[in-house]
This record gives C-alpha cells, structure tokens and sequence, in this order.
C-alpha cells in the first residue's frame, strides 16, 4: 500500500509555507501549494520529480468563492488530500490603543476566519475518506500574551481554542488535528509579515522591550524553519500525532512558565473558585 500523501498548504510562496512545500516535494508526497499569484509557486517546480507531484493554484483566502474553486479543482485533479496545513498569516503588532480597529479586522480575517473557511471547504473531503490530518500554524503567541502583541495574541488564541474542538468533532472520522506553536524562527516574518501601528509616546515604557525585540530580531531568530518543516512532516507519520507541538527553546520556555504560573495562582484562589458553586451542587462532565 503507499504511504504517499496529498498536501494542500496555504502561503506557499515565504516563509514556512515555501520551506515546508520544498520538503514534501522531496519526500516524493504530491502537493496542491496556493499562493496570492501562483506564479509566485514557479520555482516550486524545481523540486518535483514529475508534473503531476505539483499542482500550483492562485488562492486569496480571503475569497470565499475562490477557496471553494480552487479546492474543487484540487479534489479533481488530485483526487484527496490527505493533510492541510493552515499556513497563510501575518502579524499585526500594538498597544490596543494604538491599533486601526480596521487593520485588526483585516488580520482576524486571515488568521481565523480564512482558516475556518479552508478547512471548511476540505472536511467534506477528508470525511468521505475516513482520514486526514489538519495542521493549524498557531504560535507561542498563541499560548501566551505579550505587551504590544494583543491582537496578534487573540487570533492566535483563536485558532488554539479552535482547533482543540475540531480535534474532538473529528475524532470520530479518523482525522487528526495538531497545533504548531513556534517560538522566534528565521523566516521573512519578523520583516514582510509583521504590519505595525504607529506608536503612541505614551506606550513607550510599558512596550519598549517588546519594540526593540520586533525592530531587532529580523535575521537574528534561534529557530531554525528547516528543521521545523521536518518535524511537520515526521508527525503526519504518526498514528496517534500530538494536538500541539511546540518549536523551540524560546516557545518552550515561556510556555513552561506560564502554565507554572497559571498552576500556582489557580492554588492560591482554589478555595474562592470552589466557594462560587452552589452548596452541594453536582458536578457535570462535558
């Protein structure tokens, strides 16, 4: 029986998206890569070892109609589609009162709502197959809040709340759910893929690490994206593959400590959480 796999991914022409895509052609698994401009995808063919390894589809994810074309052409053409990987995102960074609500809209658009309509449109597909793994690109920033990074935080946080029910909604149909959590990796996207509001003075002592952090780290990132499109690839090899993957040391560490933090203040108001039922109230499992 092959082990050969179907990939569809969105952003597929920066960043982990194009890594990621340049992998999967080399493990020989075919691939359905989208982009804005699909000619953008050109230089994906280099890694293909035959035409039909490669098809290459121009995708807003923004465009409800489009997202439902291009996966019908993608079922005709390639017939299944094993995993999807939700790739396609960018960064918008401020103090809340600094952002253009307008802007905050647009990145919800893309990180969250873009993400539900894709894998929408591919559940019909993978149901009837009884299988699929569906790999949501979240962040460390999606386990935990930042100055100046609340927006990027929440869409993130979205897509961590989401994908833990659409692992058990799916159980049942033999399709699998992980969430990745990088931490810094050496993409573009710390320079093309981050939009930042314009600062306001009185913001500057509260978010003056977090502004150099963004202004500075552009090429300086400890995560390596290879490595990281490898491990992606390794757990679609998994029978029982993780719900989250955390991608390293810096992601590790802050989420470590949060969830340390997160225990201890749970203990030290455990006996005021209790005190808010009911007296004798019986305890319903979900």
């Amino acid at each position: 029986m092959s082990t050969q796999k179907t990939w569809f991914i969105t952003g597929c022409s920066t960043g982990f998206g194009k890594i990621l895509s340049e992998l999967v052609l080399k493990s020989g698994d075919r691939l359905i890569a989208t982009a804005r401009n699909a000619s953008s995808l050109d230089p994906l063919k280099n890694f293909a070892s035959h035409p039909d390894q490669l098809l290459t589809l121009t995708l807003d994810v923004n465009d409800s109609a489009q997202i439902k074309t291009v996966v019908a052409k993608a079922q005709e053409q390639m017939g299944r589609i094993d995993v999807l990987v939700n790739n396609a995102g960018y960064g918008y960074v401020g103090a809340l009162e600094e952002v253009d609500m307008s802007e905050v809209r647009k990145v919800f658009d893309t990180n969250v709502f873009a993400l539900m309509e894709v894998t929408q449109a591919i559940l019909p597909l993978m149901r009837a197959q009884k299988s699929g793994h569906i790999i949501n690109l979240s962040s460390v920033a999606g386990m935990v809040g930042t100055p100046g990074a609340g927006i990027y935080n929440a869409t993130k946080f979205a897509v961590e709340g989401l994908s833990e029910a659409l692992s058990m909604e799916l159980a049942h149909f033999g399709i699998k759910v992980t969430i990745i959590e990088p931490g810094a990796f050496r993409t573009d996207f710390a320079n093309r893929s981050l939009h930042v509001a314009p600062y306001m003075p009185e913001y500057q002592e509260a978010l003056a690490v977090s502004r150099k952090y963004y202004e500075t780290i552009g090429g300086q990132q400890p995560g390596d994206p290879n490595e990281a499109a490898k491990a992606m690839i390794e757990i679609t090899k998994l029978s029982n593959p993780p719900l989250r993957l955390v991608m390293g040391k810096i992601a590790l560490g802050r989420i470590r400590a949060k969830l340390d933090q997160y225990l201890k203040e749970i203990a030290t108001f455990e006996k005021v959480t209790l005190e808010t039922d009911y007296p004798n109230s019986q305890t319903l499992n979900r």
